[in-house]
């Protein structure tokens, strides 16, 4: 009951903490970023993830995400706004795709208990069927290669997405499937960038990305990019 408690305690903060904005932040961009609070947050600020890639590439990011956003979303006017993470899109000249995804459809959708229908529709065992992999399999289709980014885990200290750990593994492996499947789709994992006991890769709630987080996922997407360019 406490841990469910927690657990609650940290969705409404991230709620609330988290205004993302659909937002551009450049003209001429050739990089587009769409997802969820992972994506957006720290954006107020200017030092969200698509400001991080921006600095170490040295070029402009428009950026599409939005707190709350999900994968699989039913409600057509806030879809179409954003929160379903496959309407974020715009059309572009768009080289890159940097997109997450799928967090809140598991913490907010079943708690990280019993996920494995919610997983199973977002993306397959083999990673080859599903929401996920159709949206790829879409953006990839206008030419761009596309940057799965996946999701920061918990530092092991008073973190209400403590006992996601296991969903976030299962769905981290199903993602990397698909992207082995196609070279120009990158996963980047970020399931070993927080030391255990450290709380500084995260903001107050345990669950988003502080500054420092932002910045260290916006570099490992930049060096993807810069790799494979």
């Amino acid at each position: 009951m406490l841990r469910q408690m927690k657990w609650a305690a940290g969705l409404m903060l991230a709620l609330l903490g988290g205004c993302g904005e659909i937002q551009g932040t450049g003209e001429q961009a050739r990089i587009l970023a769409m997802g969820d609070s992972m994506l957006a947050w720290n954006g107020t600020a200017h030092q969200s993830v698509s400001f991080a890639i921006e600095q170490e590439l040295g070029e402009p990011v428009v950026d599409r995400s939005v707190s709350g956003a999900h994968v699989l979303y039913a409600l057509p006017v806030s879809g179409a706004m954003g929160m379903k993470i496959s309407k974020q899109y715009v059309q572009g000249k768009w080289d890159w795709i940097v997109l997450n995804g799928g967090g809140n459809d598991m913490w907010l959708g079943c708690g990280c208990v019993r996920c494995d229908t919610r997983i199973d529709r977002m993306i397959s065992a083999d990673g080859k069927s599903g929401a996920i992999a159709d949206h790829v399999a879409q953006l990839r289709a206008t030419g761009a290669q596309v940057v799965y980014v996946g999701y920061l885990r918990s530092p092991g200290r008073n973190s209400p997405i403590e006992h996601c750990r296991d969903e976030g593994d299962k769905f981290d492996g199903r993602i990397a499937r698909m992207a082995a499947a196609d070279p120009g789709v990158h996963f980047i994992s970020l399931a070993d960038l927080v030391p255990y006991g450290d709380r500084s890769y995260h903001a107050f709630d345990m669950i988003h990305p502080s500054v420092k987080g932002s910045a260290a996922i916006g570099r490992r997407v930049a060096r993807t990019i810069g790799a494979h360019d």
